[in-house]
């Protein structure tokens, strides 16, 4: 699976890596993704998650419910 977050969709960058004698090669600058497991109420269970960190911040600040309700609206099964 590729790294993005289930809440934000951020994904991967890409850029070069540049050595001493400036010789240019591909690279890939990746998200901090973490997969966390949540108590969802409504539905009396558990979900795992892949988010970035900042998205984790996010549920932190929003509550489980309305992130769910924010990745079900970007059409992400949970």
């Amino acid at each position: 699976m590729s790294a993005h977050c289930m809440l934000t969709g951020v994904q991967p960058g890409f850029g070069n890596r540049v050595s001493h004698s400036h010789r240019r090669t591909s690279r890939r600058f990746d998200p901090n993704i973490q997969t966390k497991r949540y108590w969802l109420p409504a539905e009396g269970r558990y979900i795992r998650l892949r988010l970035s960190v900042r998205a984790i911040r996010t549920v932190d600040a929003i509550g489980v419910e309305a992130a769910v309700a924010r990745i079900r609206a970007r059409g992400v099964r949970v």
